[in-house]
């Protein structure tokens, strides 16, 4: 018996005949309004290199409230919001997740934050005082935040950005060309329950770039740093 046309032997659609209607369908697209009507139909979460570099921009020295979207600092989540608002293009959390973790902005070992002059300082560090820390977190019911500065892979011209990952591995992060540690930034990481938040900053800052006053609600510790040193 001949088999239907577009259908295999068992009845199913053949894989050829879907990829020969798909390329039918963006042909119709094309002719009725050229290269427009195909990318907006990009697949979902696929931004081009331009709409990459703007949505950087459109974040840089601005925070999500500053453009009536939730949440006080810039967050997979946030990301996704303005991709959305920006290009109409759905974006889901995870998406926006990979590209973060494109750009740099990923968890990393306390030791990893640390050049290799202070690395055994770190070790030391996380054996005698971080337990302490870790234990009045756990009292106040406290995120603890790791933060520091770091470029962006891939984005020019070179473009830095001051990020926090707390333990759960929660990124918060603003694009800023401020070279001190941002006061704002700080504040903003305090939950809105209320409760405290501990920050380790790295090297990225000495002392003297620490804001003069810590807002409330924030404990600022040091991770050691031969920079501070100096």
């Amino acid at each position: 018996m001949a088999v239907e046309a577009g259908l295999a032997a068992d009845g199913r659609r053949s894989p050829l005949s879907d990829a020969r209607r798909q390329a039918a369908h963006w042909c119709r697209r094309y002719r009725a309004g050229g290269d427009g009507a195909v990318a907006a139909r990009r697949r979902h979460g696929v931004l081009t290199r331009a709409q990459e570099l703007t949505l950087i921009e459109t974040m840089r020295d601005r925070f999500p409230d500053q453009l009536t979207l939730t949440g006080p600092l810039w967050s997979r989540q946030t990301v996704a919001a303005l991709v959305e608002r920006l290009y109409d293009i759905p974006l889901s959390p995870a998406a926006a997740a990979r590209y973060l973790r494109a750009w740099g902005l990923t968890a990393r070992e306390p030791v990893d934050r640390a050049c290799p002059l202070c690395a055994e300082s770190v070790v030391r560090w996380q054996a005698d005082v971080y337990p302490a820390i870790s234990r009045a977190a756990q009292e106040q019911r406290a995120e603890i935040y790791w933060a520091g500065k770091t470029r962006l892979h891939g984005v020019s011209p070179a473009t830095e950005v001051v990020a926090a990952i707390s333990t759960r591995g929660w990124v918060r992060f603003m694009v800023t060309t401020e070279p001190d540690l941002p006061r704002d930034f700080l504040t903003r990481l305090r939950p809105t329950s209320g409760r405290m938040s501990h920050v380790v900053a790295d090297g990225s800052w000495s002392c003297a770039e620490w804001p003069r006053r810590v807002p409330d609600g924030v404990v600022l510790h040091a991770l050691p740093s031969c920079e501070r040193a100096r």
